[in-house]
Formats: C-alpha cells, structure tokens, sequence
C-alpha cells in the first residue's frame, strides 16, 4: 500500500510549518517566524517506521488571496463546470503564475495529495477569507481535515458552526508551542475516519505510541546513570588538608555532568540550540547553581543541619579531628557546599584520610531537576521559541530516604564516570541498579 499524501495548507501565518515541525519532532524544519508568507515554495517531508514511508507531508505556502481567486474563476470559467475543471483552467492561466503564484502553489499540491490538513489560527475571528479559503479548496475534491493551532483558552464555537455549514464535522485541536501527545493520535485518529484505508494511519499511530514510550525510557535511562555516576561519585584528602579546591573540583564536575545530560534529553527530544555544542551552554532554568541553599528551599529540600551532624558522628567522625582541620570543621556546623565528608572505614580513620561524597540533598534536588526538564520537553512544542520554564519543584523522595541504589552507588568506585573516566554501565550490577533507580524515577 503506498504512503498517504497530507497537504498542509491554510492561510498565511496559521502554523503551518510549526505544525509540520511538531508532527516531525523536529525543531529545524522549515522557516519559523511571526511573520507573513514565510514559507515560499512546498517542502516535503516523511514520517516512517524504519521500514517503509508511512505519511508524505507538504508544508504549502500560505493562502493570501483566495477571495481573488474565486473572483478570477467566477469571471473567467464556466458555472457548468466541475471545480477540479474550472480549478485546471485556473491553474494553466498566466495569473496562476503571477498575482496568484501562491495560491496556485497549494491547489497544485492538494490536487496531487490524498488529502488536506487546513490550520486554524484559533485565535482569529471567523472571516470571509476564511470562507474563501475553503470554498476553494473544496472545489479539489479531497477531505479536508481542519487543525485548530494555539487553542489554550479559546472559544470555537463561531468556527465549528461556520465548518458544520460547509459539512466539515470533523476536526482537531492541536497546540504546536503547548504539546499534548494524545491530542497528535487523535488528529491521526481523527484522519483516519475520513480514509476509506487506514491501514497506514493505523500502523502510524502504533508507530508513535511505541517511539513515545520508547523516548520516555530511554530519558530516565539517562536520568538514573546520571544520578548513580553522581553518587559513587568521591575524592579524598587527608584530614589536615583543606578540602576547598577539591570541593571546587567536585562541583564543577557535577555541574559540568549535568549539562551533558540536558544536552542528552534535548537530542532523544530532538530539540536543538546552535550553543548546544558550547561548553558555555546552559539553560536558562538551570543557571541557578545546584549547590546553591536557595535552590535547595525552592525544592523544598531541607538542609537538616542537626541530623547532618548527628550523621557525621554516627559514621565514627572524629569531632576532634574534624575541628582541627582548615575546612572540615564546618562540616560539624552543616553539610559543606553540597558535599559530604564521610569517614568510610577504620583504616581510613587510622591513616587520617577523609572521603567526600555528594550530599543526600543534592542527589535528591539533581533527580528533581531532571524529571522537570523531561517533564517540559514532553510538553514542548517544536514551535516553541520561548525559553524552557520548569514548574514541578517536586522531588522524587526525600534525601533522608535515598533510593538504595544511590546508596549502594556510595562504596562503588568504578560506577563513577567522574573517577574512572570511563563509567562501568554495562556491568551487571550497575546496569540492575539503574533499573531499579528508573523504577523510582517512574
């Protein structure tokens, strides 16, 4: 069976390719600006999966003038004839390729196509041009399907009695800046009762629910190793050094360790940013420092000053020797900059070595974090050009309960990318606590 054709049509300015660049979970297709008549010629593009094209879209240029052409074929072609006819005689005329050089674009293509997708600013009043619009294009004799864009909040009840009129029952809503997943398999959904096939439609859709799930696992994949590469994440010092430099160190690591996985959830989303190769890239929500306390108080991630210290003395801490050391003497007073000295062993105690590791805190708040970054790249349109904003502020567990597996992730070295430089993710043990840590990630 071969691929259905879906021209992408309407008038100039609608969404058409922001509709198009959404649908292909792609954020460079096309020419995307508040601007009329951006897109100038057809583009096409596929949808497949993986071993057929499934759907050929066309992103046409906007329709600026379809009252004119009415006008045209009224004065210049035969009430007697069909549309498809009057519209060929159109279409061979010198003003199809002048005055009406657009319009004569778009009914070119519909007439090639299975179908049409017609998008509706659901902002606009319902207009005469409107009208025209679609008086012309039914005169092509293929279904058309109008798509609602930019429908949060709107009233479409002026518009669906307009299309009721000219027996356009069927429709979508689809917001190509505000993402809803579900409402992109019921557009296809909705499609595919117009299709006297929907054989490809079907398996589209399968297709896309299977990608979806796919993406979202592979994402908290992501997440879980990130959060366990933190975790047995260590450096250690002797008791009398001061520990600043190396907890400088260990921070920018973390920091540096977390835009790597931004960056990862931007590319299995297929966003992209042309700084996103910069070293220098970071994303405006995540400017604020994760070892910042305020940050902590946003999340609603406690410090716990006693209990830290109470941790610190329950671990075989020297108070003495913590109060003789430059730095690590604060630590009585609190947990220092995000990190947290540890005495792991008596040898260590005996040798006067001291082990830090990333605090239960910042472990807990770089888990919110990302699960607010997935959560907002899920609901993102491609067409969105606003900066990212974050709004869960929930975390996953409270530090006091860290998942087991972070705990385990403490006393194993080599799980750690940021020790070894070449992170142990395919050994069976790391590869059974990732799975667990996706399970709370859930």
């Amino acid at each position: 069976m071969k691929p259905l054709s879906l021209a992408v049509v309407g008038h100039t300015n609608t969404g058409k390719t922001s509709l198009l660049r959404t649908l292909l979970r792609d954020s460079q297709f096309g020419e995307v600006k508040n601007a009329a008549a951006t897109t100038r010629h057809v583009e096409e593009a596929a949808i497949g999966d993986g071993s057929q094209t499934l759907v050929y879209l066309y992103d046409t240029p906007g329709l600026e003038d379809a009252g004119g052409v009415l006008d045209w074929l009224e004065a210049n072609t035969s009430g007697r004839s069909d549309g498809i006819e009057r519209l060929q005689q159109f279409l061979a005329s010198p003003e199809a390729e002048g005055d009406f050089n657009q319009e004569a674009k778009v009914l070119r293509q519909l007439l090639q196509s299975d179908m049409a997708l017609y998008v509706i600013d659901a902002r606009e009043p319902v207009l005469n041009k409107y009208k025209d619009e679609l008086t012309v294009l039914s005169w092509c004799a293929k279904p058309v399907m109008p798509v609602f864009n930019f429908i949060g909040g709107q009233d479409l009840t002026e518009w669906t009695t307009m299309l009721a009129r000219r027996t356009l029952h069927v429709y979508s809503g689809f917001d190509t800046v505000a993402f809803d997943f579900e409402g992109e398999i019921r557009l296809w959904e909705n499609l595919a009762t117009m299709l006297p096939e929907r054989e490809m439609l079907d398996r589209l859709i399968g297709m896309r629910r299977r990608e979806w799930q796919n993406l979202d696992s592979s994402a908290r994949r992501d997440i879980a190793h990130f959060l366990l590469d933190v975790a047995a994440y260590r450096q250690e010092i002797d008791e009398d050094d001061n520990p600043e430099p190396v907890l400088q160190t260990m921070q920018a690591s973390v920091r540096q360790l977390e835009r790597q996985l931004q960056q990862q959830l931007f590319q299995h989303y297929r966003f992209y940013h042309s700084e996103i190769d910069s070293g220098e890239w970071v994303l405006k929500d995540f400017r604020q420092d994760p070892f910042d306390s305020e940050l902590l108080k946003e999340y609603g991630i406690r410090t716990t000053t006693g209990a830290a210290t109470g941790a610190l003395i329950g671990l075989g801490v020297d108070m003495v020797t913590l109060g003789g050391s430059l730095g690590l003497g604060t630590a009585i007073g609190g947990v220092l900059g995000g990190v947290l000295p540890n005495m792991q062993t008596i040898s260590d105690k005996l040798s006067g070595r001291q082990t830090l590791h990333i605090d239960p805190e910042t472990l807990t708040l770089l888990a919110a974090r990302a699960l607010d970054l997935l959560g907002a790249l899920q609901k993102r349109g491609h067409a969105a050009q606003a900066d990212i904003q974050m709004q869960s502020g929930q975390t996953p567990w409270q530090p006091a309960k860290l998942p087991a597996e972070l705990n385990k992730a403490r006393s194993q070295y080599k799980w750690s990318s940021l020790n070894t430089h070449q992170p142990e993710q395919s050994r069976r043990e790391r590869a059974e606590a990732a799975a667990g840590l996706i399970k709370r990630l859930g």
